[in-house]
């Protein structure tokens, strides 16, 4: 097997097998959170981060319209050839997700895969959510979703996925390397294998990631003051079984809705 040291964000075909193939559950709970929680009618999305599309296609394939940001030219290249292969305006631009401002506001927006975690610091995540408020019309809705720091050691330190489409295979196996509490950064290994009828690759890489425990991540928000905490849920995406954060939390989805004057709640 060859083996090379690259980045998966560079080869969007792999990533978006990788990461899109079990993307209904996703999509069902992000309408449900639309419908439960906005205070407004949700058409217009908006999607920080978007990497390849995988759920801004969907979206507007359901007749929303759809808007992302990303860093990776490649990654935004593949989002927007696919928007356009089916009919739908390309609208996806390369961008940074601390700092953007859109000409339209949108009624909700979402993040659910862990990006959040590549902003490297607290001024970068606070400059997010402003932007992200910012881009918010009144009543809308944030989706977040994050793996934070539990007190003690993670339950979690290494998960393996894959997916296969035609002849096409693609698996994953991702791991914590170190945990620095102290200075609030978790490197991470990740192997992706690939499998063609003429190749087989793997990629090696390693990523940091910014940690929260679950009082940093409610201090950030406090400090940022855009938003209130409506509801909070965990990777299994179920709307019905709502979950309390606490210090051994560690997946979490957040749904943060812009503030209005008359409302200041927080769950905790």
């Amino acid at each position: 097997m060859e083996t090379i040291h690259a980045s998966l964000y560079d080869y969007p075909k792999y990533y978006d097998l990788l990461f899109g193939s079990d993307w209904k559950p996703e999509f069902d709970f992000l309408e449900g959170c639309f419908r439960r929680h906005a205070r407004r009618r949700v058409r217009r999305l908006f999607e920080p981060a978007c990497g390849t599309g995988r759920l801004l296609y969907r979206f507007a394939e359901a007749g929303y319209e759809v808007a992302g940001n990303d860093l990776n030219t490649r990654a935004v290249d593949y989002c927007n050839a696919r928007l356009k292969r089916h009919g739908h305006h390309p609208a996806a631009v390369v961008g940074d997700m601390a700092a953007f401002r859109l000409r339209r506001k949108v009624d909700a927006a979402f993040s659910t895969i862990n990006s959040f975690r590549h902003l490297p610091s607290e001024t970068a995540a606070r400059r997010h959510l402003e932007c992200v408020a910012a881009a918010l019309a009144r009543g809308g809705i944030y989706v977040l979703g994050l793996h934070l720091t539990p007190a003690g050691r993670p339950k979690c330190q290494e998960e393996s996925w894959s997916a296969r489409r035609g002849h096409l295979a693609v698996r994953s196996h991702l791991w914590s390397i170190e945990l620095d509490r102290r200075h609030r950064r978790e490197r991470v290994g990740m192997a992706v294998d690939v499998y063609t009828p003429r190749r087989r690759l793997r990629m090696l890489e390693e990523m940091s990631f910014r940690t929260y425990t679950c009082e940093q991540f409610r201090r950030l928000l406090r400090r940022a003051g855009a938003f209130e905490v409506v509801a909070t849920y965990d990777f299994g995406y179920d709307l019905d079984q709502p979950i309390r954060v606490d210090r051994k939390t560690e997946d979490v989805v957040y749904v943060l809705r812009r503030h209005t004057a008359r409302s200041s709640r927080w769950l905790d």
